[in-house]
């Protein structure tokens, strides 16, 4: 154990780690195997996830850049370094993905009888149609904006559509005016579906684009036009607000919200045949570079197209739909069912309506006197928010903690926490400088003379539709040393007071991390003094740096380690004398992979935990998260059996990392985890 685990070649960017899991997701878009529009939607995922790493990830090394910063990553780069790979790599990924989309998909679509039809493609019908609706749905709506003195370069909203027209001639005005500007209003859709009897079917769909730019000349009577080429920009959309002087957060982030469509530009996408004098001019609006700008051969704007998919009727193209498994019938008593015996679930393979239920007996039952709740992505119009407004109307005590500063979700959380409030739920968000991430219910019921509490922890929100599309635990239980637990946090959450010790859980940024270290190190010690030990870890991302060096010593001592990461790892695999015994493995399937699952093994004692919290600094650090102990034997052999052992034999839908940190697709082999799944607990599954 001699090696320097302070070596920054042990370790991968973050950013660089980033990019390598959406070009698997982009793989997924390419594999035959998956449901043509479901590949689509893989391919619009990435356009997502790309317009987020620019937003936040990117724009934050531009910043750090710009004021001359030179920390090091963690595999040793300066700032401009990471910018430059960031920049070569994310150029190489969006190429490829406007291949996979004209290519392959777009081809295999027509097939289907699914056609995007652009305008050097359209009939004299078609012209007409869209001459008509132009002028009676996009016209009225549009501002032309002719770029003079007067007309400085407007103010564009952050990812939004816009086009840049060159033109010539003179205007009534007398004006001489080079160029101008035409912004799309988001309350346009991005493909308009055709009559069926101007094209050969009903899912024939025209670019918004296409009308505009076939049209624009109208918007300029009189002008000559040479050009017209859409484009957008990205622009820092990061918060930046002093908790420390702010007295009313959530009327803090009402005015920041208006800021972030306005941050500073990072990111220029433009039509691919834009001339360069323009890109130029583009660029010098919004202090870009060339490395900035990504051409696009096709809709700037892929992500917008996500709607396409669902207004497509045809299940062959779609996954096949799949019940839910009900584990407790909607009438059965949830609380007697607690007092004997805990239940897990699993979704989305088994239905969220039990949590749902859950809540709905307790604010229905004349015995409950308290629901608890922490609320971190949740729409306002949910039913689990319906079932805790009802709650909190029959007179029960109800206490919601919001996070409102959940990334991108903060407009839809300041709806949540007034919709409640107007309830007369007593709403609360938590500690100022630490986002509430953990996710637990905690209900307190009179039985009898005394009071007892149930609790539900779980590794997802609780968010109806996103547990029909995310994998992840939840356990409902009334063991009293992890129902005390609970109650302890909420109690710190919504007051004040020194942290008191906990007898089941452990949350940061207190003692989660502390926990795991040691968790690692006993099997680092066990190991070295003769017993066997074995690690396995399910997250979404590791790259604190702590883990990752106890993780190499646990290596170093023999511990054989197998992580399942979906998206970022920071950790090296297979370096001799330090990570050898270290296997990273991703998974990318139908449903995305959410849970974070932690099995520890010496000799033959077995711990297992789950967790709201990934291996990352801000879950460690800067979050409140929460970490549960598996107890009841059956829910421990149904996580050893269903995510330990099953996760680590995948070898259909699974990359697998080497030890220079890129990822080879295993994807030859019979054994996909999620469909292994569905087998187990959805009826009708092939």
């Amino acid at each position: 154990m001699t090696e320097d685990l302070d070596n920054s070649d042990y370790y991968i960017n973050r950013e660089f780690s980033a990019l390598a899991f959406n070009a698997h997701v982009l793989h997924a878009a390419m594999d035959e195997r998956t449901p043509l529009l479901e590949r689509l939607r893989f391919l619009f995922i990435v356009s997502s996830n790309l317009d987020e790493f620019f937003e936040i990830r990117v724009a934050g090394i531009k910043e750090t850049i710009a004021l001359n910063a030179q920390k090091l990553s963690i595999d040793g780069l300066a700032p401009k370094q990471v910018f430059a790979e960031i920049s070569h790599k994310a150029h190489r990924l969006i190429t490829q993905l406007y291949q996979v989309f004209n290519q392959q998909l777009l081809p295999q679509l027509a097939k289907q009888g699914i056609h995007f039809v652009r305008e050097n493609q359209w009939s004299e019908e078609i012209q007409r149609w869209a001459k008509r609706y132009f002028k009676r749905e996009i016209l009225p709506i549009l501002s032309p904006i002719g770029l003079d003195l007067a007309h400085p370069f407007p103010r564009l909203i952050n990812k939004s559509l816009n086009f840049i027209i060159s033109l010539s001639g003179k205007d009534a005005f007398g004006r001489n005016i080079e160029y101008a500007i035409v912004h799309a209003p988001r309350s346009l859709p991005r493909a308009i579906c055709l009559p069926q009897e101007l094209g050969q079917g009903k899912n024939q769909f025209i670019y918004l684009s296409s009308i505009i730019k076939t049209h624009v000349h109208t918007l300029f009577p009189g002008m000559e036009i040479s050009g017209c080429y859409p484009f957008r920009l990205t622009r820092n959309s990061d918060f930046f607000l002093h908790e420390e002087e702010i007295e009313d957060l959530a009327q803090a982030l009402k005015s920041e919200l208006f800021s972030r469509h306005y941050g500073h530009s990072v990111r220029l996408e433009i039509d691919n045949q834009c001339p360069h004098k323009i890109v130029d001019f583009l660029l010098q609006k919004h202090h870009l570079t060339h490395d900035d700008v990504y051409y696009c051969d096709g809709p700037v704007n892929l992500r917008s197209y996500m709607n396409v998919i669902n207004s497509i009727d045809n299940a062959q193209l779609k996954y096949p739909e799949f019940p839910s498994q009900e584990l407790i019938k909607e009438n059965q008593d949830l609380f007697a069912a607690l007092s004997q015996k805990d239940i897990l679930l699993h979704h989305p393979y088994q239905s969220f309506n039990t949590v749902i239920n859950f809540i709905k007996q307790a604010a229905s039952d004349p015995e409950v006197l308290a629901i608890k709740q922490t609320l971190y992505r949740t729409h306002s119009e949910s039913v689990m928010v319906k079932t805790l407004i009802e709650a909190a109307q029959a007179g029960k005590e109800v206490t919601a903690v919001i996070e409102l500063r959940a990334r991108f979700d903060e407009a839809s959380n300041l709806k949540l926490a007034d919709r409640l409030q107007q309830a007369g739920v007593l709403v609360v968000y938590g500690v100022v400088g630490f986002k509430a991430h953990a996710k637990m219910t905690l209900v307190v019921r009179r039985e009898g003379s005394s009071l007892k509490r149930y609790v539900h922890l779980g590794t997802g929100n609780y968010h109806e539709r996103t547990a029909k599309l995310y994998t992840d635990i939840g356990l409902l239980t009334s063991n009293k040393e992890i129902a005390r637990d609970t109650q302890i946090i909420f109690h710190q959450l919504t007051g004040l007071g020194k942290t008191i010790p906990l007898k089941q859980l452990f949350y940061s940024p207190f003692t989660l991390q502390k926990k795991l270290l040691k968790l690692i190190e006993q099997a680092a010690k066990a190991q070295s003094q003769g017993e066997t030990a074995k690690i396995i870890i399910k997250v979404n991302g590791l790259t604190d740096k702590k883990i990752i060096k106890a993780l190499y010593k646990a290596s170093q001592a023999g511990v054989k380690i197998h992580l399942v990461v979906r998206t970022l790892c920071c950790l090296r695999p297979g370096i001799p004398g330090v990570s050898e015994n270290i296997k990273v493995t991703s998974i990318i399937g139908r449903f995305l992979e959410h849970h974070r699952t932690y099995y520890f093994k010496i000799g033959n004692q077995e711990s297992i935990y789950c967790a709201s919290a990934d291996l990352m600094e801000r879950n460690l650090y800067s979050r409140i998260e929460i970490m549960f102990p598996i107890l009841d034997a059956d829910a421990k052999q149904r996580i050893k059996t269903e995510i330990i052992n099953n996760y680590i034999k995948d070898n259909k839908n699974c990359w697998v990392m080497s030890a220079d940190g890129n990822y080879k697709l295993h994807n030859k082999g019979q054994h996909s985890a999620q469909q292994y799944l569905l087998n187990q607990f959805c009826i009708n599954q092939n």
